[in-house]
């Protein structure tokens, strides 16, 4: 289900590039969850709902803030990066995550899977690799620099939903995290979100409905698994990138570039293969 979510998450990224590259990323973040919100609000409203507690509820604001400045982010880096080239450099989020559940969780984080998000990470550093030979275009290094930013904010923001997940249905987490979202975005809309023009509109839609899709998989993912036991499949997210790379944006597929792919699914089957443990205290209380 993780995978899933990931598949889905990375189409989502591919229909947000374009967007942003026509209406910028602000722009296309905003409107995308205003998209979204009464489509999860819906559901949310056929669940017969509750409403959280106040614990959980700043848990869904900042997970709403997390997600607000690290797409923006990575939206805007995508505009200026082929999307391989991105995505590789969004997986210090893993790594990041790894010592926000450690600390914030109290997940025991065992050798098994510190080692294979190093084996994914150097597949990354094998991709960034191949890119750095020739000149380096500073638009290119402008949009790495925002990616860097957006996935060690992401990371952090992996840590939340696993407590997002524990105390959440998947509708609900998808529904506040949106107007959470929302809430953050708007006060800068009427300077910065021009309303898209009506041929915009369909791909919205199509990106408010794939990244409801991703944040509910998710959801139901984490709400059944320690976060470290999930984080590294968040690099399988780059084998999909070089598929709509280069499916939508006609982006090219190199040996180095199928030389990290490979290094990076490795790491994550190693990852998929250790022993998950009891739940700590901390998620249990949770």
């Amino acid at each position: 289900m993780a995978c899933a979510g990931i598949a889905f998450f990375t189409y989502m990224d591919a229909v947000m590039k374009g967007l942003s590259l026509v209406i910028g990323a602000y722009c296309a973040m905003l409107w995308r969850t205003a998209a979204a919100l009464p489509l999860t609000g819906i559901l949310f409203a056929a669940n017969r709902p509750r409403w959280p507690e106040r614990p959980i509820l700043i848990v869904h604001l900042k997970r709403g803030l997390v997600t607000a400045l690290s797409a923006i982010g990575y939206f805007f880096g995508l505009t200026r990066l082929p999307m391989a080239e991105g995505i590789a450099l969004s997986f210090i989020s893993p790594i990041v995550a790894l010592f926000c559940s450690a600390m914030l969780l109290g997940e025991t984080i065992g050798p098994r899977t510190i080692w294979a998000s190093l084996l994914a990470l150097c597949g990354v550093g094998v991709l960034i690799a191949g890119r750095l030979t020739g000149d380096i275009d500073g638009r290119a290094a402008v949009g790495a620099i925002a990616i860097l930013g957006a996935a060690a904010i992401y990371g952090y923001g992996l840590t939340l939903l696993r407590r997002q997940a524990q105390a959440a249905g998947p509708v609900d987490v998808a529904f506040f995290q949106n107007g959470a979202t929302l809430l953050w975005l708007l006060p800068l809309a009427p300077w910065l979100a021009p309303l898209p023009a009506l041929m915009h509109w369909p791909m919205i839609l199509l990106g408010a409905v794939l990244a409801q899709t991703s944040v509910m998989l998710l959801a139901w993912a984490y709400a059944r698994a320690e976060a470290k036991t999930l984080i590294p499949v968040e690099y399988t997210g780059f084998v999909w990138a070089v598929v709509f790379g280069a499916l939508i944006f006609g982006e090219a597929l190199t040996l180095t570039v199928v030389a990290g792919a490979a290094l990076i699914v490795a790491g994550c089957l190693i990852a998929a293969c250790a022993k998950n443990p009891e739940p700590t205290a901390a998620e249990i209380s949770l």
